[in-house]
């Protein structure tokens, strides 16, 4: 092969391939989303806040009104120190917390072998609990079925 041919060919997969990956990258966080099954209380405020920022950042919610949240997290192997006021499921993870959905899409992106993300009570400034201009500083922590956590993002106060 020529010289000429191979830089022809070399500059085309370098204009085409970034393209290709960014597409993909948009289709995995864009419309091929998965929905997201929310159970909270339904006298939970913040919880219809997160569900908001949820279907704002792309996602389809279904929204599961409970008065028992305690056996839903129980059903799902929940370790109760990362408990938040509610708990989704997205694509096989379970989702604990205000976890922001950069983090929920990161995590369908990377698809890590863990049982969830959490988002551990309820911080001011997470998503759905906004409070003007402050925010605490707050882990996103992935965790596995025995309960092991590791840092999954973290968030600065400001």
């Amino acid at each position: 092969m020529s010289l000429k041919l191979l830089t022809a060919l070399a500059l085309t997969m370098a204009l085409l391939l970034p393209a290709g990956l960014i597409q993909a990258e948009e289709s995995a966080t864009a419309g091929s989303l998965p929905t997201v099954t929310v159970y909270r209380s339904p006298t939970c405020g913040c919880c219809h806040a997160w569900i908001e920022h949820l279907e704002h950042n792309g996602f389809t919610v279904e929204d599961v009104l409970t008065t028992d949240i305690r056996s839903v997290k129980e059903a799902h192997d929940l370790p109760p120190r990362l408990a938040s006021c509610h708990t989704a499921l997205v694509d096989g993870y379970l989702i604990e917390g205000h976890v922001p959905a950069a983090d929920i899409k990161n995590l369908l992106i990377q698809r890590p072998t863990v049982a969830g993300l959490a988002v551990p009570g309820m911080p001011v400034g997470s998503p759905g609990m906004e409070v003007g201009e402050r925010r605490d500083a707050f882990p996103v922590v992935s965790f596995d079925q025995h309960g092991q956590m590791d840092l999954f993002n973290s968030y600065p106060a400001r």
